[in-house]
């Protein structure tokens, strides 16, 4: 979304992305979910943008995405996230219920802690550098099965059509991305995950995460 009226006021938010990145990949979610009009601001990870100096005064540890918001930047997409939900309460991400917010964070923790640094492709290049291309498959595929095995005990007692019930949630935007990419990249065997599979399905459905997907992004290889 890079025109036309928006409900953040004069000051058009910018947001710092890369088309790859699972991480812009989860806020460019919720600026569609909450009908947040912002500027694409593309950065080439591949061509290593995001170390340079321009860019280390937004994020000075150099990774997408950055949300800028007039004279606030914000990176680290679960910060961006709960800025988002504070300041444009519009389409709550959050449950008031206690129990199920806080199985939101549990869920959301799991994949940025424990399934997407593993993915991540400075990890990668290293493990491949210092091991075998085949060994950084093998990483990826491990902790991914690792923390998807947790997030279906974590989720059977809370999902409904999505990841805690029947309403779009913080989780959900972590979930997608990680999910799609397990399918996409790293050839899983998802039958052993019904319950993501399911919600696999059930966000190909959404259009604000259709339209937040890595090859509908202006920087995307066409």
């Amino acid at each position: 979304m890079a025109s036309g009226s928006d409900k953040n006021g004069d000051q058009q938010l910018k947001l710092y992305s890369c088309y790859r990145s699972s991480c812009s990949f989860r806020v460019r979610i919720a600026l569609n979910l909450k009908g947040l009009k912002y500027e694409y601001k593309a950065v080439n990870l591949l061509k290593g943008e995001q170390f340079s100096p321009e860019f280390r005064k937004l994020n000075p540890i150099g990774c997408v995405p950055v949300l800028v918001d007039g004279d606030l930047a914000v990176s680290d997409s679960f910060a961006i996230l709960l800025y988002l939900e504070e300041k444009y309460p519009q389409h709550p991400l959050l449950p008031k219920d206690l129990q199920r917010k806080a199985i939101n964070f549990q869920a959301a923790n799991i994949v940025c802690s424990s399934i997407q640094p593993f993915q991540n492709q400075a990890v990668l290049n290293y493990i491949e550098e210092m091991v075998t291309p085949d060994a950084k498959i093998e990483l990826a595929k491990v902790h991914t099965e690792k923390g998807f095995a947790a997030l279906e005990d974590l989720l059977k007692n809370y999902a409904g059509r999505y990841a805690t019930g029947d309403e779009v949630s913080f989780a959900d935007l972590f979930l997608a991305p990680q999910i799609r990419a397990a399918f996409l990249w790293f050839n899983l065997d998802m039958t052993q995950f019904p319950l993501l599979s399911r919600l696999h399905e059930a966000y190909n459905e959404i259009p604000a995460f259709i339209d937040a997907r890595p090859d509908k992004q202006p920087d995307a290889p066409s």
